[in-house]
């Protein structure tokens, strides 16, 4: 792939109280952007504002990772919202940590949803449709129509382009892939990939030829604009600074898409 440029991003702030989860400081040297947990399934009020002003000493975007709210469950939970009242727990979501990165002296760039709800607006119109309207809700504090980041393919981002807010497509080094270009869900085995070579070669593969070996052997077609590196795995910020690198050794440029 010619001229391949990629992002590179990060679920950050995901601790609680003195709870701690990712290293957000050295994270925050390596990624373009940030996925700032808004406090539904992690974050509190001063980590928030911690992590943003990190973030903008750094110069990398800080998104708003909206989530349902699943404190107790790490997000990770199905769960089933009405829709009115989703869209407005996305755009409570948003505001408020738009409050803490325009203290910092920056903003909320982008959107994406975390765990269940990422996973649940792949394919289910009606919840997309709502973490959408709360992302307009949430415009006005944002100047203007904020960036959804999402699966390519998935429902969100088809809904997203629909009502005219931008798009940006996004693939994982670390988690499996099904042949259909969905991700294998957490329950099933084997859906986190935990070797760091096989995670950077699947790196590299995704943001330079745009492919990438699906359960069963197969390649399938990943087009994707960024990049995630889960911030909560052992050793995160040194396979993300090794990726990062593996990409500038595979002529692949990275910054951010916002």
């Amino acid at each position: 792939m010619a001229d391949a440029v990629i992002d590179l991003n990060a679920d950050l702030g995901e601790g609680f109280g003195r709870w701690t989860l990712t290293d957000d400081e050295a994270l925050l040297s390596v990624v373009t952007s940030a996925n700032v947990a808004c406090g539904f399934h992690a974050g509190d009020p001063s980590t928030m504002r911690r992590v943003c002003a990190l973030a903008a000493e750094r110069g990398v975007r800080i998104g708003a990772q909206v989530s349902y709210r699943d404190l107790a469950g790490f997000g990770r939970r199905a769960m089933d919202v009405p829709p009115e009242e989703l869209a407005d727990e996305i755009a409570y979501q948003i505001g408020a940590l738009q409050v803490f990165a325009r203290a910092a002296g920056s903003r909320v760039s982008y959107v994406k949803p975390h765990g269940a709800l990422y996973n649940r607006v792949v394919g289910d119109s009606e919840q997309a449709e709502a973490v959408v309207a709360g992302v307009l809700r949430a415009g006005a504090v944002c100047d203007g129509p904020l960036p959804v980041l999402g699966l390519p393919g998935s429902r969100l981002l088809a809904v997203a382009e629909g009502v005219g807010l931008p798009v940006v497509t996004e693939a994982f080094a670390d988690r499996a892939y099904t042949w259909a270009g969905t991700l294998v869900p957490r329950r099933e085995p084997n859906a986190v990939v935990h070797d760091p070579e096989t995670v950077i070669t699947r790196a590299v593969g995704m943001a330079r030829d745009g492919l990438v070996e699906a359960v069963g052997g197969e390649p399938i077609a990943v087009q994707a604009r960024s990049l995630c590196v889960h911030g909560d795995t052992p050793g995160a910020a040194q396979l993300a600074w090794r990726i990062r690198g593996a990409l500038a050794s595979a002529g692949v440029r990275v910054e951010a898409f916002a």
